[in-house]
């Protein structure tokens, strides 16, 4: 799988991921990994109809992305992988579908969750996750949109300890 991106971003395919990761890292393919969208075809269509003309963009559930990985259909494009989350990222990284640099995007409020960075949110169960996946060789930085400096987890993480 030709990832040029990894995104974790609860907002998927909107403005910042349109106007500027795509064009930053040259992606002609989008696939956004979601169980949810890939059964709700009104949803799906949204999404489609949000990305850019040239950029062929698929929303795919996991056992899916698994699939089409297995029958060699994501070696071709410079991919921008979407996640909604957190738990689907381990999820990917645990199935061994994918294993690379992760950005950390966007992660919505909500309740038990503390503001890390910017718009980014996380919880308890998020942060232990990111500890594991650190643990398991993954680099996950945190970065909204290109201009920001990444900031690393470890300070990320030190920040939410702290909230």
């Amino acid at each position: 799988m030709n990832v040029v991106l990894c995104r974790v971003d609860s907002r998927l395919i909107h403005g910042q991921v349109v106007t500027k990761w795509v064009g930053q890292y040259n992606v002609n393919r989008i696939i956004v990994v979601s169980d949810q969208l890939e059964k709700d075809q009104f949803m799906r269509s949204i999404y489609l109809m949000a990305a850019p003309p040239d950029v062929k963009v698929e929303c795919l559930g996991i056992a899916s992305l698994k699939k089409a990985q297995e029958e060699d259909k994501l070696a071709t494009g410079r991919i921008l992988l979407i996640l909604p989350d957190i738990a689907t990222l381990k999820t990917i990284v645990d199935e061994k579908i994918y294993q690379g640099k992760v950005q950390i995007g966007g992660l919505g409020g909500g309740p038990d969750r503390k503001v890390v960075f910017q718009n980014i949110t996380l919880n308890d169960s998020d942060a232990k996750i990111l500890e594991e996946l650190k643990n398991q060789d993954c680099e996950i930085y945190f970065q909204t949109i290109p201009e920001d400096a990444p900031q690393s987890l470890e300070k990320i993480i030190e920040k939410y300890r702290k909230a």
